[in-house]
């Protein structure tokens, strides 16, 4: 697969992107998505296919590519004296460059020092530790539940998925979780779990979700699909 820009740029809200062209071996047709964690537009073709033809059509496709643009998330950077996202609640970043460059939590507050220009940082990093320490208490939490084991507990940033479960018995997890509701959390943390008795998504599976978490996570599943890419623009 070969992957390229073209010259075609398209313009959404406060989103500007070109269009990346992909010819792909398996393609049978022109594909083009939108990606709203980011904005990348993306247009999959076949390998033989006529470049020329294809970015016609992509711009017959303008209106539809804007809309798209035009839902994706503001950018969030982290600066002192604004908020970030953490456990479904707006967090005060409370910054004076004469206190310790710790970050901590208190009071309802983010408290650190150090230079302004690391800020962001020592928060993101400070995110990251907190999803590694609140993940595992919870995988191991509904792991007893369901009477399995796991062998490791991990983060990373996917862009496809906020949790994988490998046969080993290891779980990973997007460390953006932490920033979500504590209930979204959880029923990822209930899914993945459900896959250590169940590796597919059958109605076996998901009854076993539902018993771990206590509920159907119909309302979790929707919050990530409705906010979800607005936690990849934490930290732009």
């Amino acid at each position: 697969m070969s992957t390229a820009s073209s010259d075609l740029v398209f313009a959404g809200g406060s989103v500007e992107r070109s269009l990346v062209v992909r010819r792909h071996p398996k393609s049978r047709g022109l594909r083009l998505r939108v990606d709203p964690r980011d904005g990348r537009v993306l247009m999959t073709m076949p390998k033989r296919a006529s470049l020329k033809r294809a970015l016609a059509w992509a711009e017959e496709q303008r209106p539809w590519i804007e809309g798209e643009l035009a839902k994706v998330p503001e950018d969030r950077p982290i600066f002192a004296g604004g908020t970030i996202p953490y456990r479904g609640a707006e967090l005060p970043i409370d910054w004076e460059e004469s206190r310790p460059r710790t970050v901590r939590l208190a009071d309802g507050r983010l408290g650190l020092g150090g230079p302004n220009e690391a800020l962001a940082g020592r928060v993101l990093r400070w995110l990251k530790t907190e999803a590694k320490r609140v993940l595992t208490e919870e995988t191991h939490h509904y792991a007893a539940i369901a009477g399995v084991t796991v062998s490791k507990v991990a983060i990373g940033d996917a862009r496809s998925r906020w949790g994988s479960c490998a046969s080993s018995g290891a779980i990973r997890y997007n460390w953006r979780l932490v920033m979500a509701p504590p209930e979204v959390l959880s029923a990822t943390v209930a899914h993945e779990v459900a896959h250590r008795v169940y590796m597919d998504h059958s109605p076996r599976f998901h009854a076993l979700v539902a018993e771990l978490l206590g509920r159907e996570p119909k309302a979790e599943r929707r919050w990530l699909r409705e906010h979800g890419a607005g936690l990849y623009r934490v930290g732009v």
